[in-house]
């Protein structure tokens, strides 16, 4: 499909935003998502599509940790990344499943609960902190149920993944964010392929997006720091809650 001056403006602006909201704290998904439904792209396309163009900002976070991926005690690097590949692909396939009239009934619910987790996510990073080491078993499948999540809905996957890595044992929060980043990427590359055989990425909007995102991911990292993190983290919720509130009124 085609757009128009502003829907392409306005696309181009929410994946520039949402990039460098990724680079600084996360959550640029509560952006792409209602940018392409606004812009007239089916809720299933939607995702999909917005999901391939935060791909690349994934990749090089990932790669821009690389120094803090390094064998990690319990389950093991390997299996962890075989369990997200796993879990980010079945997501992916149970979004090609869904019909769109249900997709779009269940997003403002997903934005108001990874609104609500992003929200947490201090609370809840700390609370995990004064707990005990789960089980390889028990961690490996609170990893794969994240990936699976993220492999439907990317919004709010960066504050689960950190919660499931400190139920690993992890307490260095270099290392946490190198295997969230790291994790993100693999899962989300698994289930843009299959968003792709499926049909549902719509690659012109996608390509677009994508060159945008990574301006915004580099003007984020640049400019991201010197703004309080309690300010960027009350933005995001509100942004979040907003866009909620809008799908819920359809």
């Amino acid at each position: 499909m085609s757009f128009d001056a502003l829907h392409l403006f306005v696309l181009l602006a929410a994946a520039f935003v949402a990039g460098a909201l990724n680079a600084v704290a996360g959550g640029g998904s509560f952006l792409t998502l209602p940018a392409l439904v606004w812009a007239g792209v089916a809720p299933v396309a939607a995702n999909a599509t917005g999901t391939a163009a935060l791909l690349p900002g994934y990749v090089a976070s990932a790669w821009g940790y690389r120094e803090d991926l390094r064998a990690h005690a319990g389950a093991g690097l390997l299996a962890l990344i075989c369990t997200g590949a796993a879990g980010g692909a079945l997501g992916a396939a149970l979004l090609l499943a869904t019909p769109d009239k249900a997709f779009r009934a269940l997003v403002p619910w997903l934005l108001l609960a990874a609104t609500a987790l992003f929200a947490a996510g201090p609370w809840l990073l700390a609370r995990l902190k004064r707990q005990g080491e789960a089980g390889v078993a028990a961690s490996l499948a609170t990893v794969f149920a994240v990936s699976v999540y993220g492999g439907y809905f990317n919004g709010g996957l960066g504050i689960l993944l950190l919660a499931a890595f400190g139920l690993l044992g992890q307490r260095d929060l270099n290392r946490m964010n190198g295997l969230k980043n790291l994790l993100s990427a693999v899962l989300t590359l698994i289930a843009v392929s299959l968003y792709a055989l499926g049909g549902a990425v719509q690659w012109a909007p996608a390509l677009a997006m994508a060159l945008a995102a990574t301006a915004g991911g580099y003007a984020g990292a640049r400019i991201g720091r010197r703004i309080p993190a309690k300010w960027l983290r009350a933005g995001i919720v509100a942004t979040g809650t907003v866009m909620a509130g809008l799908f819920f009124r359809g």
